[in-house]
């Protein structure tokens, strides 16, 4: 199985929920997975990980890997690496995100990467999401959500996506906001785009991970991911 990179149409798509979902099923189908999350932002948590989002990555995969490893950088503001590296003085370091996920790859037979808001989110002035995803050399799920106004954001996402060659292994519908009917979506979405879509997640209340397990499994073609 291949590493992928979980991006999305925008920030609070619900990517972490995803890459969540993803990883608990793949650790109940008996992967070995490892999870990133390059750059955290948001204000840090007092005990354990900084980042909410990198607990519910680390949970959702059972693994016990440094938090450095995991999410080398946390900014503690709620910003893109960019404009925290403008308010803060704190550079963002690719080198170090880069060699982590190298250091990660060797621990676990596959990585579930997760980034930040869409693809053009800046890390540096011209330095984007879509740079650090064409640099790990993976490829990429879209997330996006079925709130109107979706199929304009997934159609720029997919075409930055083919414009920096990123291999786009399928969309993901995250139906939180019902509204744009997912039927109806996913035939746009894979008419316009030429992209599969491999399912949507309904909102989901129950975050252990054999809820998570069961509501991916019947949702999503998880085996096609395998591949």
């Amino acid at each position: 199985m291949q590493s992928l990179f979980i991006t999305g149409t925008d920030t609070d798509v619900g990517k972490t929920y995803i890459t969540a979902g993803l990883a608990a099923s793949f650790y109940e189908m008996g992967v070995d997975i490892g999870v990133m999350k390059p750059f955290a932002a948001g204000t840090a948590q007092k005990k354990g990980f900084k980042s909410e989002d990198v607990k519910i990555l680390s949970d959702a995969a059972h693994v016990d890997d440094p938090e450095n490893l995991i999410n080398p950088q946390f900014f503690p503001i709620p910003a893109s690496p960019y404009t925290a590296w403008k308010k803060l003085k704190t550079k963002p370091k690719i080198s170090t995100i880069l060699s982590s996920f190298k250091k990660l790859s060797k621990l676990h037979d596959t990585m579930l990467v997760e980034g930040m808001g869409g693809v053009m989110t800046p890390i540096l002035k011209d330095y984007f999401i879509t740079d650090l995803i064409k640099q790990m050399k993976i490829p990429t799920i879209i997330v996006t959500r079925t709130k109107v106004g979706t199929v304009n954001h997934t159609l720029m996402t997919v075409m930055m996506c083919k414009k920096y060659k990123i291999p786009i292994k399928g969309i993901i519908i995250n139906n939180f906001d019902n509204g744009y009917p997912v039927n109806q979506l996913t035939k746009d979405l894979e008419n316009l785009t030429g992209v599969k879509v491999l399912g949507s997640i309904p909102f989901i209340k129950d975050m252990d991970n054999a809820s998570l397990h069961k509501i991916f499994k019947k949702n999503i073609n998880l085996k096609s991911l395998l591949k």
